[in-house]
């Protein structure tokens, strides 16, 4: 496994890793400055990386292929190389006995096997307007058997790439559209691929999220949970697009009223369609190019007509 890692990173960082004496240490030239000698130390077993000039670092592999914006393709040769559920970080040991796994008989949806039930699940997520790319980047799963049979597995990661839940989709259309592991839902959506400099979409679900493509969070529902509102607020976003289904107007109207008086700019869309995760890329582009700007003005006339 470990000269998978190296391999990787190898092509990620554009060059040769150089072994030190301490063991599974190594050092690269260090994409983030400008130096004369290798200064970006990885520890390849437990994935730690540091740069000594710049002072950069993360506690996973998958921080740094973020932070040197590696192609998606890397992500899913560094999942293969060291496994689904991705690196823990310098946790506590209770938060290590809560870390969760995907389903034992989830396989990669990119990879291998071409069953029935395979190309239902692909078919699926094609007419969602995803692509191989956003498979492989979200590392998207599908079960043939289990309790979580016959459904696409989606999994958010959060900031350190450790697995933070997710979501069994019923690609056959046939049963209960979601079955979600039973852990709290108080976590960030796709955190290891948020941005918090630039513009953040809030959105329900993680189909939308995924056609959205750019810099977009689910709720896993139609309201905000404490930790993501306290993180907009910690990390200075400075501007949110409220994105929710049609029948989450009401609790749209809390999100801005809340991020208004943390002065964050905020701008709404008002989705068309009875399923917004079926929209698509495309017409999910198209509607959000209608977003409104909304200032306590606009908020009070949205709270007084029910509408925009």
């Amino acid at each position: 496994m470990n000269q998978l890692v190296i391999n990787i990173l190898d092509k990620a960082l554009k060059s040769k890793g150089q072994s030190l004496k301490k063991t599974n240490e190594y050092m690269w030239w260090s994409p983030f400055v400008q130096h004369h000698k290798p200064k970006l130390q990885v520890n390849i077993e437990t994935g730690k990386w540091h740069c000594w000039v710049s002072n950069q670092g993360g506690h996973n592999h998958f921080q740094l292929l973020k932070a040197v914006n590696a192609p998606r393709q890397l992500f899913k040769e560094m999942s293969d190389a060291v496994g689904s559920k991705y690196y823990t970080s310098n946790k506590s040991k209770t938060d290590k006995q809560r870390i969760l796994n995907l389903p034992k008989e989830a396989k990669p949806l990119w990879n291998g096997g071409d069953s029935v039930q395979k190309m239902h699940a692909l078919k699926f997520v094609y007419e969602r307007g995803l692509d191989m790319n956003d498979i492989i980047r979200y590392n998207l799963h599908y079960c043939l058997n289990g309790i979580y049979q016959n459904r696409i597995i989606i999994p958010s990661y959060d900031s350190d790439g450790q697995l933070n839940y997710f979501v069994g989709r019923d690609f056959y259309k046939g049963g209960m559209k979601y079955k979600n592991p039973p852990v709290p839902k108080d976590i960030i959506g796709f955190d290891l691929y948020v941005n918090w400099k630039l513009p953040i979409i809030l959105c329900e679900g993680v189909f939308d999220a995924m056609a959205i493509k750019n810099n977009s969070i689910p709720l896993f529902g139609k309201t905000i949970l404490p930790q993501l509102a306290r993180k907009i607020v910690e990390k200075q976003v400075s501007h949110i697009i409220i994105s929710l289904d049609d029948d989450a107007f009401t609790s749209s109207l809390k999100m801005i009223d809340e991020f208004l008086r943390n002065g964050i700019q905020v701008s709404f869309v008002k989705l068309k369609g009875s399923d917004p995760s079926e929209l698509g890329y495309q017409k999910m582009v198209e509607q959000l190019s209608s977003s409104v700007n909304v200032d306590f003005k606009q908020l009070m006339r949205m709270k007084i007509y029910g509408n925009i």
